[in-house]
């Protein structure tokens, strides 16, 4: 347990860690034990986690799938004062150790290294098949992240104090509109005050284009097999499942793999993924317990979709649509559905496919046209009489007055 000396790391829906701004993943070490040694005030002791080591911090995380409500730890980069090489064993498991800054409170954060703070040896054992060229090659990056880090702290605060000193009126008034970018776009995605029943038109755009920006600024610390090695796919997974949410809201709870690989690929940049990356990371997200899904239509046709999502409510949209007087005689095609339900002609076609207990299929000149099903609502034992209720009797009105 970190017994509250260690800072919590923020999780994502799939139980990866709130990246920072500017904070980019370098590498990650599985079945991964950190331990502390015995001190008046400060103990840590963290079982069998997933480490991972960024450009400000490190990281420890429980392993996939990860609990709901579940924390992380981390360790600032800045708080680590000395790293000393790995001890090599045939019999027992691979050890790196290094020191870390505790302040008088006892907790490791940078605010307590500025009033005074003492060094804690802090031991990380790499449980299971460790790898010594993985433990010498994190060794690596995190010697070279310290100083990488160190180096952009000295460079930040005096580009700072410049700009400062440079034009004081200007700065503050950048970080204002930034502030009120930032409340902007809190307000309006992450509150759940806006209910779809009485947001207007110019609410539902503003938070479209806000959602447009999120989009095309990408993903600023995309997993690579290089920083993630085996744990690739299932990293890629988590990141997926949290980069997906946003689409998802967009297109009514549902849309086809081909479209977010396009998305995806266009966030992460350079760092592009195949087909078959994006097939594995999806078929991994039963196991993660992530709130969305990959569903394969009879036709084959791949979407992705929440897990809340119903068919039964949109049947229930298309029943309304071909009970209309106009589609009760010339019935619909996958454009008209598409107009109805908000999405693309494709899926609404495989939706209409899927509902075909619901309706009949022609095959027409112009394609498939789908009609309402007469049948359940005909009576055998009163074929030959007049029914003067139910969606047959609609129908032999409608067509009966033109």
């Amino acid at each position: 347990m970190a017994g509250g000396h260690l800072p919590l790391a923020e999780l994502t829906g799939s139980g990866r860690p709130v990246l920072l701004p500017s904070e980019i993943e370098c590498s990650f070490l599985p079945n991964v034990e950190l331990e502390s040694e015995e001190s008046a005030n400060f103990s840590v002791r963290l079982k069998s986690g997933l480490l991972i080591l960024t450009t400000h911090r490190l990281i420890w995380l429980l392993p996939n799938p990860v609990p709901p409500g579940s924390k992380g730890f981390y360790f600032p980069l800045a708080a680590i004062s000395q790293i000393f090489s790995s001890k090599k064993s045939m019999f027992a498991s691979l050890r790196l150790s290094f020191q870390v800054s505790v302040g008088p409170n006892g907790r490791v954060d940078t605010e307590s290294l500025v009033r005074g703070s003492r060094s804690i040896p802090m031991t990380v054992v790499m449980r299971g098949k460790g790898d010594v060229d993985s433990c010498d090659q994190v060794l690596g990056e995190l010697e070279a992240s310290i100083l990488r880090r160190e180096q952009e702290i000295w460079e930040s605060t005096d580009k700072s104090l410049h700009d400062a000193f440079q034009d004081l009126n200007a700065l503050m008034s950048k970080a204002k509109e930034m502030v009120m970018l930032a409340e902007k776009i809190r307000l309006k995605l992450l509150s759940g005050s806006l209910q779809a029943g009485t947001a207007n038109v110019e609410e539902m755009g503003s938070k479209e284009e806000m959602q447009d920006w999120l989009l095309s600024v990408g993903i600023i610390s995309p997993v690579t097999k290089e920083s993630a090695g085996a744990l690739y796919h299932q990293q890629l997974s988590c990141q997926l499942a949290d980069f997906v949410k946003f689409p998802l809201e967009r297109s009514g709870g549902m849309i086809n793999l081909i479209d977010i690989y396009c998305l995806f690929n266009r966030a992460r940049g350079t760092e592009l993924i195949s087909p078959e990356d994006l097939l594995q990371a999806c078929s991994l997200w039963d196991k993660l317990d992530v709130p969305s899904m990959l569903r394969k239509f009879d036709s084959r046709v791949m979407v992705i979709q929440n897990k809340s999502y119903r068919d039964e409510e949109v049947f229930a949209r298309i029943n309304t649509l071909v009970t209309k007087p106009d589609t009760l005689r010339m019935g619909i095609s996958a454009s008209d559905a598409a107009l109805t339900l908000g999405i693309a002609p494709a899926m609404a076609k495989e939706h209409l496919l899927a509902a075909e207990s619901l309706l009949c299929r022609d095959l027409s000149p112009d394609g498939f046209r789908f009609y309402v099903n007469l049948f359940p609502g005909i009576i055998s034992d009163e074929l030959y009489l007049v029914q003067h209720h139910g969606i047959y009797a609609l129908w032999n009105t409608t067509v009966s007055s033109t």
